[in-house]
């Protein structure tokens, strides 16, 4: 069984006095992933606190992610936490995430680092992009928000966003429903109120169609 390993960070910010030592602005504190089976449900999970080497966690990452000072104090370093992750990917199994921002949170901080760890290299090379997924399938070239994602599509979800595993869990669940319908079904109150929004902008053009800023026609 391969599947999909869906995967979500959080990361605190690291202070620009340790740049020189880091040059990277963030350090991860926790790493929480899904499995999908081949059948695209959900199969398993991973979750772990991880030490910061060089940044801390201030009162904004705390009211963010929820994470304390306390929950990371005993927790592995990130190539300890990276080498047990690694062990826990089944082989051939692409990762995804909402966004790239992890896996360059990743390559960045290894780098930095200097870790280098076997198999590594492979998940990074093989990483998909659901946001940018969803914006291709909603013929749309905006960013969006994961917790818009899932309002969009109509999917229940857990509220307690910035948990690496919740975060993962609700990106799991809307890359299996785009996985699954060709054309995505959207929440019928968001397609309408998406509707009216179009019909709004083409009434728009309409009215300055031949308007120029000259005043001329």
């Amino acid at each position: 069984m391969s599947g999909y390993v869906v995967v979500d960070l959080e990361m605190c910010k690291v202070p620009q006095a340790m740049r020189t030592q880091y040059p990277w602005g963030r350090e991860t504190i926790q790493i929480g992933a899904v499995l999908l089976d081949e059948q695209l449900e959900i199969a398993g999970q991973f979750d772990t606190f991880v030490a910061p080497q060089f940044g801390s966690i201030d009162a904004e990452i705390k009211k963010l992610t929820g994470i304390e000072k306390k929950d990371v104090k005993n927790a592995p370093d990130i190539k300890t936490a990276l080498e047990q992750f690694l062990a826990w990917i089944p082989e051939g199994a692409p990762m995804v995430s909402w966004s790239d921002n992890d896996e360059k949170q990743i390559r960045h901080e290894t780098q930095a680092k200097k870790i280098e760890l076997q198999g590594l290299d492979r998940i990074l090379e093989n990483w998909i992009d659901c946001q940018k997924i969803f914006s291709e399938k909603m013929q749309s070239e905006k960013c969006y928000k994961l917790s818009d994602a899932l309002v969009a599509t109509d999917i229940c979800y857990s509220e307690r966003e910035h948990d690496g595993l919740m975060d993962a869990w609700n990106t799991a669940l809307l890359f299996a429903k785009m996985q699954k319908e060709q054309e995505l079904q959207l929440n019928p109150y968001y397609r309408t109120a998406r509707e009216e929004e179009e019909h709004l902008k083409v009434g728009i053009g309409d009215l300055l169609a031949g308007v120029h800023l000259d005043g001329k026609e």
